[in-house]
């Protein structure tokens, strides 16, 4: 069984330029969501044609081999000539996270900093989606905690996006198949989501909720506190439970 929660605000924001979207095939399914960048609405643009894109591919032809591959070069694809037609190369780019489930696994990939976290059991986190931006990096290299990277002044600097320039063929990020349990959720949100709220939260909240729409809705009210008294991003969620 497979229920859904969503949201999606514009924050502080004259224009919400994140894009979410899912999709049931059968016992497949697809979740995907997009954070736009370059303002002036061409942000907007590019995560609604990302998410557009990678719905009407699954809707067509399922989850197959290389249906994430396949939907990341298409998407770029379809964004640089998207730029090229409007005249806007500086604008037009999007971070993009797609979740696909079916019976038996879990598949994902995602560029920039958008995120996919998954738990298990009752419940623990045991996967998360690491980002594609300068205070990432500053991790690796470890100049930075962990936990540092929410309110790094370079935090929007991103390494990697859907629409700018590749330096090789798959700029994108594929995570490892992972086997369906008994009871698991997923979370996919956008920078202006998780830079409010701790992984503790997550699963505090996770926890207490008794559906995935009243898990992402006890998330908000804590985003909503701790983004009180600053200029809010664009923040979207979709949340997932899985039971067998």
């Amino acid at each position: 069984m497979v229920s859904v929660g969503v949201i999606s605000e514009k924050g502080s924001r004259d224009i919400n330029e994140d894009t979410i979207g899912y999709k049931s095939r059968g016992d497949e399914w697809c979740f995907v969501i997009a954070d736009g960048l370059g303002g002036h609405g061409k942000g907007e643009v590019a995560s609604g044609l990302a998410v557009q894109t990678a719905l009407k591919m699954f809707e067509k032809r399922g989850f197959y081999d290389d249906y994430l591959p396949d939907v990341f070069k298409l998407c770029q694809n379809r964004l640089i000539q998207e730029q090229k037609n409007a005249c806007e190369t500086m604008d037009m780019k999007t971070t993009m996270v797609i979740c696909c489930v079916n019976r038996d696994s879990i598949r994902w990939g995602h560029i920039g900093d958008s995120r996919l976290y998954l738990f298990e059991g009752g419940f623990r986190l045991v996967k998360r989606t690491l980002d594609h931006s300068v205070p990432q990096m500053l991790v690796y290299a470890k100049e930075i905690r962990e936990k540092d990277i929410r309110f790094h002044p370079d935090r929007n600097r991103l390494m990697k996006a859907l629409g700018a320039e590749w330096s090789r063929e798959n700029e994108y990020e594929l995570g490892e198949s992972v086997g369906r349990k008994r009871k698991q959720a997923l979370l996919l949100c956008t920078d202006g989501f998780w830079e409010l709220i701790e992984e503790k939260a997550m699963l505090k909240a996770l926890r207490k909720a008794d559906s995935a729409q009243n898990w992402a809705d006890m998330m908000k009210e804590t985003v909503l506190k701790n983004g009180t008294g600053r200029m809010m991003d664009n923040y979207s969620a979709i949340c997932v439970w899985l039971t067998r």
